[in-house]
């Protein structure tokens, strides 16, 4: 095939060009160190890093750019897995399984299966990219107002799936959480909503509110409880899960992968909702879906691989097309293009030589990210030592910085403290984070796109039955959201007192 032949040429082009894998091995590294710190996301750190590559020849520029994407999506997974702290919004899933597999002395475990199962879904990402381009773009095409609508309610019935132990509570708390998501410019007419006269809620500061559920909750609740004169301590242990564990995550990994892809695909989705997508699929093909939540490894390795799998949908459409599918592939472009290449079908046929060099350049990145990813694990893991005492400050500082760094806003850190007492009161009355966070990244999504199919169709609702994507997408929905409802209505019927089984048991 034409494709191997160039990406093999691309593996020649990229050793004979060292600074490139040099400058690829910094992005993956920076990219890591910028998820951990909760509050910097990847496209702040591709933002930051675009004006140093002005002089820079386009292979190093664009793979320094894209370890820094990889890293920071991977990154925001070892801050929610040791300390329940998501480095980024795209880690808020991983978080709920992930913190409760370190509170069973499976921190290390977790940390490698969330950084393997981050290179496979990355590594089957840009494989993709490389093979399917032109079919996938084309799916990505048929996407509408309409569709994006569709996929937003699919994100939003996820809630059902991570509510806990109560769905009532979990279903409340999405509910707010869509409460909240309409606060801000209406996205149609550009007025006001809810705002209280503040121009800073003209936009729901998502970052701040995430790290207060999160973060500083679990920062007051670990202030709150009685210090013990010995602190317990963490022990890492192995890292690398054996082969007799991993086995039974391969088939979550590829079908999370899969998933990841096409989320990334899609103008407006990103990794965020990619991790809760995965998350959800991943426990309804589970034969113990009961054990999500309370630390199952096969929800690490989906959240993890969906995440990542979603770098190369995102950089798909942005090639091949010239249409950037989240905010990081927007930056992209703009280097792409200051690099005096253009984004496009044509892309390929008058560069193939320097894009298969990128795509081979891409291919190391996920490489370097494994390799960095696991020896900084033991060093990154050092935190859990310390005693609560000088934690919790620690973590309640690191929020305040995540939420002032967004937009050098005091009024964030408010927003952040505010929501984080609130979160507090959450854990103790038991309502789960992770619906409140859903709806806030879903809302504003189906709110927009709902409207604009409204509008095209000239007040016509019949687009949710007559486009069969569409159709198709808000039947699986429905499924998704009255599938936990029916299985625990079946657990709670009693037995049959005739039975055997209940004979038996007495």
């Amino acid at each position: 095939m034409q494709e191997i032949d160039l990406l093999l040429q691309g593996f020649v082009n990229l050793a004979n060009d060292p600074m490139a894998l040099v400058l690829a091995v910094m992005g993956v590294t920076l990219g890591i160190i910028i998820g951990v710190l909760p509050g910097l996301t990847a496209t702040m750190g591709v933002a930051i890093l675009l004006p140093f590559t002005f002089g820079m020849d386009p292979v190093s520029g664009i793979l320094m750019i894209s370890g820094v994407f990889f890293g920071g999506i991977y990154g925001g997974s070892i801050t929610a897995i040791l300390l329940k702290i998501p480095g980024t919004p795209a880690a808020a899933a991983t978080a709920m399984d992930g913190y409760a597999l370190t509170q069973k002395g499976q921190a290390g475990i977790a940390l490698g299966t969330a950084t393997i199962s981050s290179c496979i879904g990355g590594t089957i990402s840009i494989f993709m990219l490389i093979f399917l381009a032109p079919l996938l773009a084309g799916v990505a095409l048929e996407f509408s107002a309409a569709e994006t609508f569709a996929l937003a309610v699919f994100g939003l019935s996820i809630i059902t799936s991570v509510s806990g132990e109560s769905l009532i509570k979990g279903l409340i708390a999405g509910f707010v959480g869509l409460l909240l998501s309409t606060v801000g410019l209406d996205p149609m007419a550009g007025f006001p909503r809810y705002t209280g006269g503040f121009t800073e809620l003209f936009n729901v500061p998502f970052i701040p509110v995430m790290i207060g559920l999160f973060a500083a909750s679990e920062a007051f609740k670990s202030l709150g409880q009685e210090q013990t004169r010995h602190e317990i301590k963490v022990v890492i242990g192995r890292i690398i899960p054996p082969w007799s564990v991993f086995r039974g995550l391969i088939l979550t990994i590829l079908r999370s992968s899969g998933l990841g892809v096409i989320v990334g695909i899609i103008p407006g989705a990103g990794a965020d909702i990619a991790s809760f997508v995965a998350y959800n699929e991943a426990k309804r093909f589970s034969k113990n879906p009961e054990n999500f939540g309370k630390g199952e490894l096969k929800a690490v390795a989906a959240c993890e691989s969906g995440a990542n799998s979603c770098t190369g949908g995102d950089l798909l459409p942005m090639m091949t097309l010239g249409i950037p599918g989240d905010a990081v592939t927007a930056v992209m472009l703009g280097a792409l293009t200051m690099q005096g290449l253009q984004p496009g079908p044509l892309l390929f046929k008058d560069h193939a030589p320097l894009v298969f060099t990128l795509f081979a350049g891409m291919l190391f990145c996920y490489l370097a990210l494994l390799v960095v990813g696991l020896n900084s694990l033991r060093l990154m893991s050092k935190v859990l030592e310390m005693p609560r005492s000088v934690l919790s400050p620690l973590i309640l500082a690191l929020c305040v910085v995540g939420a002032y760094a967004i937009n050098n806003s005091m009024f964030d850190v408010g927003i952040m403290l505010a929501v984080g007492i609130v979160g507090f009161f959450m854990q103790r009355w038991d309502y789960p984070p992770s619906p409140v966070v859903l709806a806030l990244i879903m809302g504003p999504m189906a709110e927009s796109s709902f409207r604009r199919a409204l509008s095209l169709s000239n007040g016509s609702y019949d687009f949710l039955y007559t486009r069969p994507i569409t159709a198709g997408l808000l039947l699986v929905a429905l499924v998704t959201l009255l599938l936990p409802v029916l299985r625990r209505r079946k657990a709670a019927v009693p037995a049959d007192p005739l039975s055997p089984q209940a004979s038996a048991a007495q």
